[in-house]
């Protein structure tokens, strides 16, 4: 299952501490060998501060050779810039956690730094002091010491670039320590911020794809999160940026879309949205050459092709970092479509051939399909016939006005499907590139 991992697709646009939890679930998962992965843990590793963490890697890549003298000459300099920088941003603390200061300080940052300059001769270059100490103790892994340092800093300083910077600082630190609320207001903030001094298309199409990926964590971690990646994700501007550079995060918009089908049954605005995502999401899928399925069950109706999607993709989705922990989850909302697509274009159901087709055995079937038939709206038109052991479905008759509207809409998808199939049937089928087994390159 190697070949559908997207770690290493992902990685490069993550920070390497970011990088870190998807190295160490793959060890978790063995899809690739673990000394691989063990040395890509290593190199990013050396990057950083976290020297006995490195230390700790090479002892058990190289265990019969020394831990090389690099470290401790390392080891030093680190301390001393600590004790350095945490001087330099202390002076700056003392002045701002003044209880006098803090009831002086406004919205306006440009009176803040003239009333601190006045009062206590604190300079904007003296405020810097309290990014590169937070810079510092995230190379260091204290995260939440450096999300607190940004913080501050961020709510002083006047200096464009590096409040961006900062941003995406405390974004990676929330993310690392799991404050999930923090970390999506970051996220909201990082959405809007602009670079008027930089060629506008180019830099935003490259920070936005950068965000898509980080977005991952707080997405499928945060409690509405799959609904906020859908309303995200499938907005004009990160629709087109995902089609243009990361076509991957198609398989995560699919996912959420999936896992929100238990909202989608409300009725409410947002489920209507959700709802129509799913389809939506088949028509961009049928227009790229990144190789993803997903049409044979809206587009083609071809139960028994997504029958083996179903057995793959449950592999797929349990060994993803974002989405191992919803694979039941998906599973059961998966099968429920199967079911919902199945009972549409049919009037009378075999429930084992049902059964068979959502990978369940006829007794697990028969349990599945009677709790969906009293969770669902299916329980007005389904009677369930167990002498038979078939589902009989009587629908009521649609308003003549109605029944047209079907009609059109069926006849435009069922056009498409059949435009998609002339299209793409003289052509020999891709065969998806396996991902070598080696896991590398990260900031």
């Amino acid at each position: 299952m190697a070949e559908y991992d997207l770690s290493k697709t992902i990685i490069p646009y993550l920070d390497r501490h970011l990088a870190f939890p998807l190295l160490a679930h793959l060890v978790e998962t063995s899809l690739f060998p673990v000394e691989q992965v063990q040395a890509a843990q290593y190199e990013l590793a050396k990057g950083t501060n976290m020297l006995d963490y490195a230390v700790s890697l090479f002892e058990q890549l190289q265990p019969d050779e020394e831990i090389p003298e690099e470290f401790s000459g390392k080891r030093e300099r680190a301390v001393s810039t600590n004790e350095r920088l945490q001087l330099e941003a202390q002076a700056v603390l003392d002045v701002i956690e003044n209880p006098d200061v803090a009831q002086a300080l406004r919205q306006d940052k440009n009176q803040n730094l003239q009333y601190l300059k006045d009062n206590y001769n604190l300079t904007l270059e003296q405020i810097t002091a309290l990014y590169n100490f937070g810079q510092f103790q995230y190379t260091y892994g204290n995260y939440s010491g450096a999300a607190d340092y940004l913080y501050h800093f961020r709510v002083l300083s006047t200096d464009n670039d590096l409040n961006t910077s900062a941003h995406w600082g405390k974004l990676a630190s929330d993310i690392l320590t799991g404050k999930w609320e923090t970390a999506l207001e970051e996220l909201n903030t990082l959405r809007d911020v602009r670079h008027p001094a930089e060629p506008a298309a180019l830099t935003q199409l490259h920070s936005r794809t950068w965000l898509v990926h980080w977005s991952l964590f707080v997405y499928f971690n945060h409690p509405q999160g799959r609904t906020l990646l859908l309303e995200t994700f499938l907005s004009p501007t990160y629709l087109n940026t995902i089609q243009t550079s990361c076509p991957w995060i198609l398989r995560y918009i699919a996912t959420a879309a999936i896992l929100s089908r238990k909202s989608a049954a409300g009725g409410t605005a947002a489920s209507s949205r959700v709802r129509h995502s799913i389809r939506e999401i088949v028509k961009v899928i049928q227009t790229e050459e990144y190789p993803i399925s997903g049409s044979q069950l809206y587009v083609e109706f071809d139960f028994e092709a997504a029958q083996r999607e179903l057995t793959l993709a449950d592999r797929v989705v349990g060994d993803d970092f974002f989405l191992g922990e919803f694979r039941e989850e998906f599973l059961d909302n998966a099968r429920y479509l199967i079911s919902e697509a199945y009972c549409r274009i049919h009037q009378r159901i075999d429930i084992g051939d049902l059964s068979e087709r959502l990978n369940l055995s006829r007794d697990e079937g028969e349990k599945w399909i009677v709790n969906l038939i009293r969770e669902t709206r299916m329980g007005a038109e389904a009677k369930i016939d167990l002498e038979k052991n078939v589902i009989e479905i009587h629908r009521s008759p649609l308003p003549v006005y109605q029944s047209v509207i079907e009609k059109t809409r069926g006849l435009a998808f069922r056009t498409q499907a059949l435009g998609t199939g002339m299209l793409h049937s003289p052509q020999q089928p891709q065969q998806s590139q396996p991902q070598p087994a080696v896991v590398e390159g990260a900031r």
